[in-house]
């Protein structure tokens, strides 16, 4: 059994490959053939998978793996690829890749062709990297991918399709470029920034502490006000009341709630105090504001 070697052919799997047609087509038109999609799967525990390319792909292809675990060679260095790993193998390269045989990876994939790809990828810092992504940002790039694969299902011969996808992947990439950026430290600080805005998002409607937003963080008061301040310019309490004014000025615009309803709302229960710190954040009081034309 151990030399099985399956390229495809897995259970649940999803599978487009453009037609050569299709591609020569696409090709021709100026905001497509710069980049854009030539292949893209989703291989469920994809046991015995393998693929050798000797002389590497005409394309740049992209692996994310979303479990289990799988390797990958390339011009003769062998990575091992673990769970929300992404690895992009640059076209032309040799190279091979596998699943464990004792956990199987599943994992999206996609190829790029185009004029460009190589230099939007270069550019990215991606060409040579594993990145490794959040939940938060596995959950964006599925609900891309997903999208991407049901928009060439359904209208391969659509340019304006393609060109949907050709964005949208651009645009994932551009999410792990920034993502991979990242060192540890930074991505310990991004999650107590964000554990501490979630805090303040769930009380909008209370007045909260610094001593109750260092708590729910994990974090000294002095080192959950210098993170605050180095990242947002605020002090955390300073930040409250903005997203407090902010939510303030959303309710404004999409409501016909009185100014001590909206105020009430956000645990504020005195309208003056409300309207004297809108208009100092805001540069207007919540009256005038609500009379402006947007959009």
């Amino acid at each position: 059994m151990g030399n099985i070697k399956k390229s495809d052919g897995f259970e649940l799997e999803r599978l487009l490959v453009l037609p050569d047609y299709v591609i020569r087509d696409i090709e021709k038109h100026p905001l497509i053939a710069p980049f854009y999609v030539t292949d893209i799967g989703y291989f469920p525990r994809a046991k015995y998978h393998y693929r050798e390319r000797n002389n590497g792909c005409d394309n740049h292809i992209v692996i994310y793996c979303a479990e289990g675990e799988g390797w990958i060679e390339i011009n003769g260095a062998k990575l091992t690829i673990k769970p929300t790993m992404l690895i992009i193998i640059p076209k032309e390269t040799p190279h091979r890749y596998g699943a464990s045989e004792q956990t199987p990876w599943s994992i999206y994939w996609f190829h790029l062709g185009g004029t460009d790809v190589d230099q939007f990828i270069e550019g990215l810092g991606l060409k040579s990297n594993r990145s490794q992504l959040k939940f938060i940002e596995f959950v964006k790039f599925l609900e891309i991918f997903n999208n991407c694969f049901d928009f060439l299902s359904n209208r391969i011969y659509s340019h304006l399709h393609h060109i949907h996808v050709s964005q949208s992947i651009k645009y994932l990439l551009s999410i792990v470029s920034v993502t991979s950026e990242l060192t540890n430290q930074d991505r310990k600080k991004e999650d107590y920034l964000d554990k501490a805005i979630h805090f303040m998002n769930e009380n909008m409607n209370k007045s909260i502490k610094l001593d109750d937003v260092a708590k729910y963080s994990g974090l000294s008061k002095q080192h959950l006000t210098h993170l605050f301040k180095s990242e947002t310019s605020y002090p955390p309490i300073d930040y409250f009341i903005r997203m407090k004014m902010q939510r303030a000025a959303q309710t404004l615009d999409l409501t016909e709630n009185s100014i001590k309803e909206i105020a009430v709302s956000l645990g504020i229960d005195d309208p003056y105090y409300f309207s004297r710190i809108f208009k100092k954040i805001m540069g207007t009081s919540p009256s005038q504001y609500r009379k402006i034309k947007k959009g």
